[in-house]
């Protein structure tokens, strides 16, 4: 009788990070395939496509106008511990393209966070030890303490405001409409990352 080995979550961790990649490589990746007309993940469309393209459009204009304030900037400063950021996500995720840069910018003024990203239909065993709400839901932040390769926090898949804001409508009207998804793009535009900004920070200093 064939045994299945289930792997540990450490081990589906360490696997993650030996495949993961860092944000310049995901980039890159990302803008080649807006110019290819493709997207990442287990299913092609159209629909992904044009999803991947206007989230490479966005996440260019993010990456140069993200700004961390002074005093959240000193704090991430002052983090001694190393740690490593390693992040579930597609190139469709409307959520990721909105808060991948501000992780980025984060890992930029500390050298003690490494950020990595896999993609989330490459690594479902671990996404499944992620979830959210029973949900595989992206961007999946999740903290390991270097030193120990223990993970100590987890994030997402959205800022604590926007969690709100899709719990209390899924909670009034069951789904999340069209309109809906056009008044949280509009928030995300209004935040300019700190909702993020404060989300990350408070997981640094839980740690």
């Amino acid at each position: 009788m064939e045994q299945t080995v289930q792997k540990s979550k450490q081990e589906l961790v360490r696997e993650g990070l030996r495949s993961s990649m860092g944000y310049v490589e995901y980039r890159l990746m990302m803008s080649n395939l807006a110019l290819e007309g493709k997207s990442t993940g287990s299913i092609e469309s159209q629909e992904l496509s044009d999803f991947t393209r206007l989230n490479d459009q966005r996440m260019k204009r993010l990456d140069k106008t993200i700004k961390i304030d002074a005093d959240s900037e000193a704090k991430i400063k002052g983090v001694a511990k190393k740690s490593t950021w390693l992040v579930l996500t597609e190139s469709w995720c409307g959520d990721a393209a909105q808060t991948l840069p501000v992780m980025n910018k984060i890992a930029e003024l500390n050298k003690n966070i490494s950020l990595r990203l896999v993609l989330r239909d490459e690594n479902l065993e671990l996404m499944e030890q992620f979830l959210s709400n029973g949900a595989m839901a992206i961007p999946k932040l999740i903290s390991i303490d270097d030193t120990t390769g223990k993970v100590v926090g987890e994030w997402g898949s959205r800022p604590s405001i926007a969690a709100k804001m899709v719990q209390d409508y899924k909670s009034k009207y069951g789904k999340l409409t069209a309109e809906f998804k056009q008044d949280l793009q509009l928030w995300y535009n209004k935040d300019k990352g700190q909702n993020t900004v404060s989300d990350l920070l408070s997981l640094l200093f839980l740690e």
